[in-house]
């Protein structure tokens, strides 16, 4: 496991809250169990698995539905079901059955997608589904977790009897009611069940006019419950029934329980496995709110994110309707420790956040909140100092336990470390205090650690130019509203910005123009080269944004040009293979028709007189299949000299007949049907088997 400091360093990050969103998806347990023992790992193919099990059930949500659907805890059923002569009630044996059922499906689901979800495949590897569980219990147990009449005869047996006996009972009662209730010495409620029997009220004046025995008494005395006394016999022989029918269970009960004992390991399996997909699924479903992906994952220590987003961050603002500013850096061998400067509230301490709760989350197997091309290193140890570290209990003062935190640092840290640090220096004396910090980071960089610093100190900012693997970062200001733009830009550091906020904040001008004067002048005059720098940076990030923007746009029109231009080769492909195959088919039901009639002609031939009208037939079907061909050729012909206008026939236009193929001019138009001149002859022919047509220019004929 990852080495944290101090012990509380993932609750800085705020990786309890995550924890606890990931509890909110739980349904089992086991499940829980797991979040909260959720710890960052080190081993590169553990975090590497974690990593694609969640990837691959994030992406098996929606329609590829994962059957994770057992979420009962069996735990304390696992332990007694080992016991020997142990007792599984009905719904614990059910439940067994319905875990089988789940394996079931999960085998079933893998095996319907052959190749796909290898990571996930891997826990079910040595799987089996056995049969005999879901045997076992249901012969036994019915769907509501009750014994069935059928689990034994001695069961089917005293059921049957009960069954009758209570049938007689209702109605020997309900006579003893009447007769009863005739005799007015029945209460307002009539009837009442005590100790087990069905009583009749009677008003207490009465008790001594039923004969039978004196169940009970009304809170007011009005009312006594007395078992008739011709109910009781039958009452008795009930009584004894069900007592049987429960001895008759219990050893069924017990009896299931001992066939059911021998897959007890496999059953553990199973269960062991329904929570570990739950406690993925938990872990997918995060993902998919957080709208995380897998970064790519190296065993060296560094991290490259791209427009990553702290997670909290991120579920807050959407709530709010409200975007969330991504951060992009990369830190690595050769730009170790970045030196994050800017105004406060700027978001110096989020962005720092953003990066070490992204590397938690991703080294417990969690997808994070960036661009699924981020790389996340391994890194050994993490090291935070963040937030007033005060100690009431050791007289610590919040310099002291600064001091204190940075010991340890240096101490144990090394190239395997990830530290982050807020306002190092903080809390003593402005020129001491910076000396001090200064000498800390030399010591981080010596180490090779890996690291972000935010700080308002100038000679940090400027250590990037003197020290190898420190580099400048700045948060962002809009100076003309006077507001943070919550934005990191690396490569240089940034202003304070401690005038215009103080502007921003009403302070009076007189006062600021005198800090201005009592500022020292070296320090205004390089603040002052920070903040124009910054807002040159600013604005040229603002053009840049636009280009890439208008760049976004062409490469999307470009896609959609492509897709268009894919999605017309497809339907022009679609569309000349059906007509392939139309006329494929239109030529096989020629041949096959014609193949029946030959058969009909031969038959007709052995049994026909008249051997010369068979002859005619075979004429015909060979004719028929010429003129085809025929026709063919001169549709051919005419398709060189004459090409198709369209439109509805008018009279003068050039027509040509769809069937024959033969072009002519139309002289008149007859209802449905119009008079064409071909070659001086006229042919009467129906309007929708005529098109109009021009003849082709004589170049266009050639070609």
């Amino acid at each position: 496991m990852m080495h944290l400091y101090p012990a509380g360093a993932a609750d800085g990050l705020e990786f309890g809250k995550i924890q606890q969103l990931l509890l909110n998806y739980c349904r089992t347990d086991a499940a829980r169990e797991r979040v909260e023992r959720l710890k960052p790992m080190t081993r590169f193919e553990a975090i590497d698995r974690a990593l694609k099990q969640t990837e691959e059930y994030k992406n098996s949500l929606g329609q590829d539905a994962f059957p994770a659907e057992f979420t009962r805890n069996l735990t304390k059923e696992l332990r007694l079901l080992e016991i020997e002569n142990s007792v599984l009630p009905g719904d614990a044996l059910l439940a067994m059955a319905s875990l089988a059922t789940n394996m079931r499906d999960v085998l079933r689901w893998f095996g319907n997608r052959p190749g796909f979800y290898p990571t996930l495949r891997e826990l079910i590897a040595d799987l089996k589904f056995e049969k005999e569980i879901v045997e076992i219990v249901s012969s036994a147990i019915d769907d509501g977790g009750q014994v069935r009449d059928t689990a034994s005869r001695e069961l089917m047996s005293i059921r049957t009897s009960l069954q009758s006996r209570r049938n007689e009972l209702r109605k020997l009662f309900e006579t003893v009611l009447r007769k009863l209730s005739k005799q007015g010495y029945l209460a307002d409620i009539s009837e009442g069940y005590l100790n087990g029997r069905r009583t009749v009220a009677i008003n207490a004046e009465n008790k001594r006019m039923v004969k039978g025995i004196l169940h009970g008494e009304s809170d007011t005395s009005r009312t006594v419950f007395i078992e008739p006394e011709e109910t009781i016999e039958l009452n008795n022989e009930i009584f004894s029934l069900e007592r049987a029918e429960s001895r008759e269970i219990q050893r069924i009960l017990q009896e299931t329980t001992a066939k059911l004992r021998v897959h007890a390991p496999l059953l553990q399996h199973y269960f062991k496995l329904s929570g570990i997909f739950d406690f993925i699924r938990c872990k997918a479903l995060l993902a998919q709110d957080l709208d995380a992906y897998m970064p790519r994952l190296t065993a060296h220590p560094g991290v490259s994110l791209v427009k990553a987003r702290h997670p909290l961050l991120y579920l807050h603002n959407r709530a709010l309707g409200k975007p969330v500013e991504p951060l992009n850096l990369t830190l690595d061998r050769k730009e170790r420790i970045l030196i994050i400067s800017g105004p406060n509230a700027g978001g110096k301490t989020v962005s720092m956040k953003t990066v070490g709760l992204l590397q938690i989350m991703a080294q417990s197997g969690l997808l994070i909140s960036a661009d699924p091309n981020s790389e996340v290193g391994l890194f050994k140890n993490l090291f935070i100092h963040i937030g007033d570290t005060q100690s009431i209990e050791n007289e610590l003062s919040t310099y002291s336990a600064h001091l204190r935190d940075m010991k340890y640092f240096m101490d144990f840290a090394n190239g395997k470390t990830l530290f982050f640090i807020d306002e190092l220096g903080s809390g003593s004396d402005p020129a001491l205090g910076g000396a001090f910090a200064e000498a800390i980071v030399e010591d981080l960089a010596a180490r090779n650690a890996i690291g972000i610093i935010t700080t308002h100190y100038l000679n940090l900012k400027v250590m990037a130019g003197k020290v190898a693997g420190i580099v400048n970062g700045a948060m962002l200001f809009d100076e003309e509203a006077l507001e943070p733009r919550y934005r990191l830009m690396l490569g240089k550091p940034g202003s304070s910005y401690t005038f215009a906020i103080a502007l921003r904040s009403g302070l009076p001008e007189t006062v600021i123009d005198r800090a201005r004067q009592l500022t020292e002048r070296g320090h205004h005059k390089l603040d002052k080269l920070l903040h124009q720098t910054e807002q040159q940076g600013l604005r040229l990030g603002e053009k840049e944004k636009t280009l890439d923007e208008k760049l976004d746009a062409a490469d999307r029109a470009r896609e959609r040009y492509e897709e268009i231009a894919d999605k017309e080769k497809q339907r022009v492909h679609f569309e000349t293979l059906k007509l392939q195959n139309r006329i494929k088919k239109e030529e096989l039901d020629y041949l096959r028709e014609t193949e029946r009639k030959f058969k009909q002609i031969v038959q007709d031939w052995k049994k026909a007189d008249n051997k010369g009208a068979v002859i005619d037939a075979a004429e015909k079907i060979l004719f028929r299949k010429k003129a085809v061909i025929a026709n063919q050729s001169a549709a051919k012909k005419i398709d060189k000299t004459y090409e198709t206008v369209g439109g509805t026939p008018q009279i003068g236009d050039l027509v040509r007949n769809k069937t024959t193929h033969q072009v002519g001019t139309l002289t008149e138009i007859r209802d449905k049907r119009g008079i064409v001149k071909v070659a001086k002859m006229p042919f009467n022919v129906e309007l929708g088997e005529l098109m109009v047509v021009r003849k082709r220019s004589e170049k266009g004929a050639k070609s």
